[in-house]
C-alpha cells in the first residue's frame, strides 16, 4: 500500500447534512413503537465507504416504519481535513474517536472527546447500532462483533461478510461498539462493526451498501423494498467465526514480517515464523492461525500492532 493510494469513488459533500438533532446526526421518528437503530459512518474520517452509504439514505429520504433511525457521521471534522496528498492523517485530528468510549466521564480535552460527548446520547439512546469502518490495507471485509454471544448471533444473522471476528476490543481503549449496554451479556443492546475493505475501494462501498441494507432490515426498521434494489449483494455460502486470541505488537517499529500477508490467510502449522520484531522471532502459537488485519506489511511506528492471531471456533 502506497503512501497515496488511488481512490476510487467520489467522497460526499457532507455540510448539507450539518443541521440536525445535533450537528451532523439525524434523528428520525416513525411515530410506531419499534427499536431505536444507530448507523454511523466516519468514526475514522478517511473512511469514507460508510458514509457514502449513509449520504445516499438521509438523500433518499429513507423513513423508518417503526421505531426510530439515527444516522451519524461521527469524527466530522476529522473527515473535513482530508488531504489527498497525505490521506491517512485525516483519521482523526488529535486521537481516535474509537479508543475515547472509557473515559467519557473525564473533561473533553480533544476534538474527539468533544465530538463524543455530542455523539454519546444517541449512542446511549440506540437498541442497536452498526458502525461502517474500513481498513488501511487491502484486507477482506470482517464483521467485529465483540466478545459476546450476542453480538456473533447477530452477525450471523446479518449474513455476510465470510469472516465474523470475536474479540475482547482494544487495549488502547474501548470502542463505541462495546460502549454501555452494547458490552453487557444481559443486555438486549447489541452492536456490530463492519470493515467494509481498503478505505478507497469502490468495493467496500459496494460492502457498506450491502450491509447496512441487511442490518436495516434485520432491525426491522425498515423493509427491503425501501433501500435501493442494488445495494443487496448475494450471500456468502456460509460464515466462519474467528476467536482474537493474541495481539501482536511491535516494540520499537522494527517488526519485519517473513514475507507479504494476507489478511484471514489461515497458516496451517503451529511455530510458523510470521517475522521478527528485532532479534525476537514471532510465531504461530497454534495450527490453522488465522492471520487477522495484518499490518505488518508496511512501516510501523513502536507500539503498534502488526497482527492479530484469531482461532477458527
Amino acid at each position: 500500500m502506497t503512501d497515496t493510494p488511488p481512490i476510487e469513488y467520489a467522497f460526499p459533500d457532507l455540510r448539507r447534512w450539518e443541521k440536525g438533532a445535533a450537528p451532523y446526526i439525524h434523528v428520525l421518528e416513525s411515530g410506531k413503537p419499534g427499536p431505536t437503530v444507530m448507523v454511523t459512518a466516519l468514526t475514522h474520517g478517511n473512511e469514507v465507504s460508510g458514509a457514502v452509504a449513509v449520504d445516499a439514505l438521509l438523500a433518499a429520504g429513507l423513513r423508518p416504519r417503526q421505531g426510530t433511525l439515527i444516522f451519524s457521521f461521527n469524527n466530522i471534522d476529522a473527515y473535513h481535513s482530508f488531504d489527498p496528498k497525505t490521506p491517512f492523517k485525516s483519521r482523526m485530528v488529535d486521537e481516535d474517536f474509537n479508543r475515547v468510549w472509557g473515559r467519557l466521564d473525564q473533561p473533553a480535552t480533544t476534538v474527539e472527546t468533544r465530538r463524543a460527548e455530542i455523539v454519546r446520547p444517541f449512542v446511549e439512546r440506540a437498541d442497536l447500532l452498526l458502525d461502517l469502518h474500513s481498513m488501511h490495507d487491502d484486507c477482506v471485509p470482517l464483521m467485529l462483533a465483540g466478545p459476546l454471544d450476542k453480538g456473533t448471533a447477530f452477525a450471523k444473522k446479518i449474513g455476510t461478510p465470510i469472516d465474523i471476528i470475536r474479540d475482547a476490543g482494544h487495549a488502547a481503549g474501548m470502542r463505541m461498539r462495546d460502549y454501555g449496554g452494547f458490552g453487557e451479556p444481559a443486555s438486549p443492546k447489541n452492536a456490530l462493526l463492519i470493515e467494509t475493505g481498503q478505505h478507497w475501494r469502490a468495493s467496500s462501498v459496494t460492502v457498506a451498501k450491502d450491509v447496512t441494507a441487511r442490518f436495516l432490515v434485520e432491525t426491522g426498521v425498515v423493509e427491503a423494498a425501501d433501500l435501493p434494489a442494488d445495494w443487496r449483494q448475494p450471500s456468502p455460502p456460509t460464515q466462519r467465526v474467528v476467536e482474537v486470541t493474541h495481539a501482536i505488537a511491535t516494540q520499537r517499529g522494527n517488526f519485519v514480517a517473513a514475507r507479504h500477508f494476507e489478511g484471514q490467510e489461515v497458516i496451517a502449522k503451529a511455530g510458523t515464523v510470521l517475522g521478527h520484531d528485532d532479534d525476537e522471532a514471532v510465531t504461530t502459537p497454534y495450527d490453522n492461525c488465522v492471520l487477522v488485519m495484518p499490518s505488518s506489511n508496511r512501516p510501523l511506528r513502536p507500539g503498534v500492532t502488526v497482527v492479530r492471531l484469531g482461532r477458527l471456533i
